[in-house]
């Protein structure tokens, strides 16, 4: 064998392996960030079935403002099959913009929610109401980190995607699109300490 055929062996073998290793590291950082989803899956799914809780403690206190019961009722299952869309695809853009959306109308139903609360002393010293309010509290924390985390592999992610010699064959290997962020339309909001007063 001549020296520029064993060369030329080397070369292409060092491309092989270059190529699978692009694969390779595509393929662990989308499962990363789809475990992450998971996370935040689980926590939003643990936010849904405290609200139901919390509206059934507070319709026997505020039985006049059935509207804003029924209205974070609403939101949280809007939120919940905007969440099971997403769930099959965290990367779908427009499932991701769904989630995002019904997030955003549940967060607004339960600020308006703690709104009527407020004129309730008789509600917020309600040891019930306290415990959901705390669990709600607690789980709201839970999912400020659960979604850092995602927020944190999808950059991951989309930085290699994006990145070059990735960029020539991310499309082939199936990775044609970043994937989305999980940013809520409250953030600010959302990023301050939740305020739960009894």
């Amino acid at each position: 064998m001549s020296t520029s055929a064993i060369i030329t062996l080397i070369v292409v073998a060092l491309v092989v392996i270059g190529v699978i290793s692009i694969y390779n590291r595509l393929v662990a950082l989308k499962n990363r960030y789809q475990n992450s989803f998971a996370q935040i899956d689980v926590q939003l799914k643990r936010r849904y079935d405290l609200i139901p809780n919390l509206v059934e403690t507070a319709k026997a206190y505020i039985k006049h403002e059935r509207e804003t019961l029924e209205a974070v009722i609403a939101a949280r299952n809007e939120a919940s099959s905007a969440l099971a869309a997403v769930k099959g695809d965290p990367a779908n853009a427009g499932a991701m913009g769904k989630l995002i959306g019904g997030e955003s109308l549940l967060a607004n139903a339960l600020g308006r929610l703690n709104v009527v609360m407020e004129a309730y002393p008789d509600l917020k010293a309600n040891e019930n109401m306290m415990q959901v309010s705390e669990e709600l509290s607690s789980t709201e924390n839970r999912i400020a980190f659960a979604r850092q985390a995602f927020n944190d592999s999808v950059m991951e992610y989309n930085t290699y995607r994006e990145s070059f010699p990735t960029i020539l064959f991310a499309g082939s290997f199936g990775h044609r699109s970043n994937a989305t962020l999980l940013e809520f339309e409250n953030r600010a909001a959302l990023e301050e300490a939740p305020k739960i007063s009894f």
